[in-house]
């Protein structure tokens, strides 16, 4: 199977309140493995991720990286970044298509190959589903198998991200079910033994 050489879409962690993000964010967009950045920030105040999204978004654009934001497509706007990912609470895909247009919008499906199906018919630009793994950065509500990328793969052509409590143990096995794109936050941001430079190059 020929793997896509820029398969991580790597999240931001929960908080960025340490200068070194910034350095470390350029030194891992450099590692060239990654193809999407997502902003996803859920206690800051609007003012604060605008001004944080900013930054991110200079560096993203440095090292050829999309930047998408999280939640938000007035927000994604406002930044002018590459996008925006959104919940199933987070209003549709046809009214982020209002404020963003032609712009990446990207949606969560859980575990759902009827969601899997709407999202594909209202127009997603890539679709992310999970968990596949039990994860720390965010509370597992869903439970997908490995099954579901190759159910997907069946009914739509639009790229698929798996998310889930990814590392460089299992991430592996997600590619080779034919995910298109590895969500990865937690492995990278809050990982004990690595530095997060450390732990994305044990991503092949």
């Amino acid at each position: 199977m020929k793997k896509n050489k820029k398969f991580i879409y790597l999240i931001s962690p929960k908080n960025i309140k340490n200068s070194n993000f910034f350095k470390d964010l350029d030194l891992l967009l450099k590692n060239n493995n990654i193809s999407y950045f997502q902003l996803r920030l859920k206690k800051e105040k609007i003012k604060e991720i605008i001004s944080i999204g900013k930054r991110i978004k200079n560096i993203c654009k440095k090292n050829k990286v999309k930047f998408i934001i999280n939640d938000s497509p007035l927000v994604a706007k406002k930044i002018g970044a590459d996008g925006c990912h959104i919940g199933q609470n987070d209003g549709s895909i046809k009214n982020a298509r209002l404020i963003l247009k032609n712009k990446i919008i990207g949606i969560t499906c859980h575990n759902s190959i009827k969601l899997i199906k709407k999202a594909s018919k209202e127009g997603a630009d890539y679709i992310a589903i999970g968990a596949f793994y039990s994860s720390k950065t965010k509370k597992v509500k869903y439970k997908a198998p490995k099954k579901l990328l190759i159910d997907a793969k069946k009914i739509t052509k639009i790229p698929l991200v798996a998310i889930g409590g990814i590392n460089s143990k299992n991430y592996k096995k997600l590619l080779l079910n034919k995910a298109n794109f590895l969500a990865i936050s937690g492995y990278i941001w809050n990982n004990k033994k690595l530095k997060p430079i450390e732990a994305i190059r044990k991503l092949k």
